[in-house]
């Protein structure tokens, strides 16, 4: 039995920023919403919370139309976008209090949420004072207190150094099997989705490029056969003749994905024409060369 779609939307389009996106995140998915800075993702997601009209399409979320029912939606979502929103002159715990009195939740709610983000330690400390990470921590914690069906986080270890980005990684990973939360998280890293994600949006100038799981996305490598050889004009002029279609680059003879048996026919073949083959090697590009090609940007981000 398939996993219910919690969000579902139909040529979803801001002008200028998001063009028909046609987004579909299952239940129980950490879902990675991939993209260069600027491609549209937070216009999406605060599009998904309410926070910005669309121009044209529509959103549904646990089944139901977003603009109809707004409140239904939210209280069982919860979300940080773009950095957190804190109290500096407040605790981490009064802070927690504020946002539990705007969502009505008990104060078991508060210690569990303090317990999953690791803070329970820190929790008479005031926010101003907490390290980046902490204060990314607090803000997941806000997002988690209601215990929401749907968590949306809009790049969330943006700015942290390797041990944070680790903790906020290992916190993600366990909220679906913890708490039965679906999560849906923007990024322009794909090492970081790479880590996180089960599926996988990937946005380019606000159009949708990709989506699917990781290994669907892998599957689309089929790789190529690279050749080199001491006479490549001739080598090039005898594939061919046999139906062959090489490229020359950087030196070598470059086919598509073959079977081993074709290899080896076409090793054989150079060969007896007197052709040495000086090298033969199978290339597949990386996860990371594939997003670089869909988005069409240099290896910087």
């Amino acid at each position: 039995m398939s996993a219910a779609t919690i969000i579902q939307t139909n040529k979803l389009t801001k002008k200028n920023r998001v063009h028909e996106l046609n987004l579909e995140v299952r239940e129980g998915e950490i879902y990675g919403f991939l993209g260069p800075n600027g491609a549209g993702k937070t216009t999406t997601l605060k599009m998904l919370l309410g926070l910005v009209k669309p121009t044209a399409g529509t959103i549904r979320i646990f089944g139901e139309n977003l603009r109809s029912n707004r409140s239904s939606i939210l209280r069982r979502t919860g979300s940080l976008i773009e950095s957190p929103s804190y109290y500096g002159h407040l605790t981490g715990l009064e802070n927690l209090r504020v946002v539990q009195r705007l969502r009505g939740v008990p104060d078991k709610n508060v210690e569990e949420a303090l317990r999953i983000v690791r803070l329970e330690k820190h929790r008479d400390k005031k926010a101003e004072a907490y390290s980046l990470g902490m204060k990314q921590r607090l803000g997941i914690a806000m997002a988690l207190l209601s215990f929401p069906k749907l968590l949306i986080l809009d790049e969330p270890t943006n700015g942290l150094d390797p041990a944070g980005m680790e903790e906020i990684r290992e916190l993600i990973r366990s909220l679906p099997g913890r708490c039965g939360m679906t999560v849906l998280l923007s990024s322009h890293l794909l090492s970081e989705i790479e880590q996180i994600a089960t599926s996988v949006g990937i946005i380019n100038e606000g159009r949708l490029v990709f989506q699917g799981s990781l290994e669907s996305l892998r599957a689309r490598n089929r790789g190529e056969i690279r050749i080199a050889t001491g006479d490549n004009a001739a080598a090039a002029g005898l594939l061919m003749t046999r139906g062959l279609r090489p490229e020359t680059r950087n030196g070598r003879l470059v086919l598509g994905s073959l079977a081993d048996r074709d290899v080896a026919e076409i090793n054989r073949m150079l060969v007896d024409r007197g052709i040495p083959v000086t090298r033969i090697e199978e290339r597949k590009k990386t996860l990371e060369d594939m997003f670089l090609e869909m988005t069409g940007r240099e290896r910087s981000l």
